[in-house]
């Protein structure tokens, strides 16, 4: 999908970007993983994408663009994309030290256990919430943003 907007377009490069991270999250930690043995770099990776990006990119959805779905007509879309912000968040929370601890070299197998669950239940999580902005928020943009706010909004994403 090819979107007009600068939001639209900085929004989905970063969805692509944590799609392709999140998709060797499941790899390297999913049922089909044969070793625990040399994740550090990528434990390291989904912890600063945990981190940084996440809480990043939604602050600017939930402070920016959620309030334009809202006054489009669009708020019980705004509403479910902030509740999924919200499990998201929570997840993030409990898993982030595990990912931290596996950045750093190999953890006991009840933390193991635990952030393998919990890294898979984030993926499924995100792919399913960027998904849906791919298909509603993303488009939306193109309908809601003129030039000039599409040019101060990404100015001030890239910048935060």
């Amino acid at each position: 999908m090819s979107f007009t907007s600068q939001v639209g377009r900085a929004l989905d490069e970063e969805h692509r970007n944590n799609l392709a991270l999140l998709d060797k999250v499941e790899q390297a930690l999913g049922p089909a993983s044969r070793s625990r043995s040399g994740l550090e770099p990528l434990m390291a990776q989904f912890a600063r994408a945990m981190e940084h990006d996440i809480e990043r990119h939604f602050r600017f959805e939930e402070e920016s663009l959620f309030p334009l779905m809202r006054d489009a007509g669009d708020g019980e879309m705004a509403d479910l994309m902030v509740e999924e912000h919200e499990a998201i968040r929570e997840v993030a929370a409990e898993l982030l030290p595990l990912a931290r601890a596996a950045a750093q070299g190999p953890v006991n197998d009840a933390q193991w256990a635990s952030l393998r669950q919990l890294a898979l239940e984030m993926v499924e999580r995100q792919v399913a919430h960027i998904q849906k902005e791919t298909m509603a928020l993303l488009p939306m943009l193109d309908d809601f943003l003129d030039e000039e706010s599409d040019r101060a909004l990404a100015f001030a994403y890239a910048c935060d």
